[in-house]
């Protein structure tokens, strides 16, 4: 097999298990209630200030009404909150709830133990290199999206 065939067979396997191994990983008994997709809206969302519908909708590259179906089941289930600005009673604010916190954590050590697996027995130089070879893969995605319209 020569080095495009390894690193097709290489790619398409790491997205197939990505999803798939993320997915049984993450929604646990704890979070049995979510799927993955709401998970990565939870993820979207942070830890960090409060933001806008449009702002995590950019985010997701997904449109507001899109999310706002994921967002109402996230609310409903007590995992995200709703709350309007006090200076501008038109702007809602989204923010997740405690037990949206600990979904955000679970799942952010999921990609702790991922990212870590990624680098291990990597000296600098090679890190160096594997991320150039993945900024290479992320630049690629993105320009494919803008290209598609995406």
């Amino acid at each position: 097999m020569d080095s495009y065939d390894t690193f097709n067979h290489i790619l398409v396997k790491l997205f197939n298990d990505i999803m798939d191994i993320e997915e049984k990983s993450i929604i646990t008994d704890t979070f049995k209630d979510i799927t993955n997709n709401d998970m990565h809206v939870i993820e979207a969302i942070g830890l960090g200030t409060p933001k806008n519908m449009s702002a995590i909708a950019k985010q997701l590259r997904v449109t507001t009404g899109t999310l706002t179906i994921s967002m109402n089941s996230l609310v409903k289930k007590g995992y995200v909150k709703r709350e309007r600005s006090e200076q501008d009673r038109r702007v809602v604010y989204i923010m997740l709830t405690a037990k949206g916190k600990l979904a955000y954590k679970h799942h952010a050590r999921f990609h702790q133990k991922m990212t870590e697996a990624l680098v291990e027995g990597m000296n600098p130089e090679e890190t160096k290199l594997l991320v150039q070879a993945l900024t290479n893969l992320k630049n690629f995605f993105e320009d494919y999206a803008k290209e598609q319209g995406m």
